[in-house]
């Protein structure tokens, strides 16, 4: 399904690719920025929301700036039957800030479930990693730690 944006919703989404502003009413700033009014504004994203166009509004935190600076995808090799429940139990953990799944590629890459830690140092990443063993238990066949060497700018599409 193809989704035409008119002229307005290029408009509202060139004002909002970058960031919403951060202020107390931040489509309210929009609105005036770019001299729509705001009830419009705020409805027409809605919309986009709806439909795909805008897949989510949510916080992109600098974990390097709040001084998080170990960042651990721990990846686990857990039975696929499980999976989904496994996933759950270790995504709703507070200090899993993302939780999937992803194809086993064997034999060489036997892990199917991805968390990311955050932790002040390595330290604390490895302890938050043995907590999630230790939820796992014997559905844990295997796991380890992939720690960020450098940060990557996330963004999302440009028009």
């Amino acid at each position: 399904m193809s989704i035409e944006l008119d002229s307005i919703d290029r408009i509202i989404i060139q004002a909002t690719q970058a960031g919403l502003p951060l202020t107390p009413r931040p489509y309210h700033d929009i609105a005036e920025k770019i001299d729509i009014p705001v009830d419009v504004v705020m409805r027409r994203i809605q919309v986009m929301l709806e439909n795909g166009v805008i897949r989510r509004i949510g916080a992109v935190p600098n974990h390097y700036a709040l001084g998080w600076s170990a960042n651990g995808m721990t990846v686990w090799d857990v039975p696929d039957e499980h999976i989904d429940t496994l996933g759950q139990q270790v995504g709703a953990l507070e200090f899993v800030s993302h939780c999937y799944q992803r194809p086993r590629i064997m034999p060489d890459w036997n892990y199917n479930l991805f968390a990311m830690v955050h932790g002040r140092d390595r330290e604390e990443v490895e302890t938050k990693t043995a907590q999630i063993a230790e939820l796992l238990g014997k559905n844990c066949k295997a796991h380890t730690i992939l720690y960020s060497t450098k940060i990557l700018k996330k963004t999302g599409l440009r028009i």
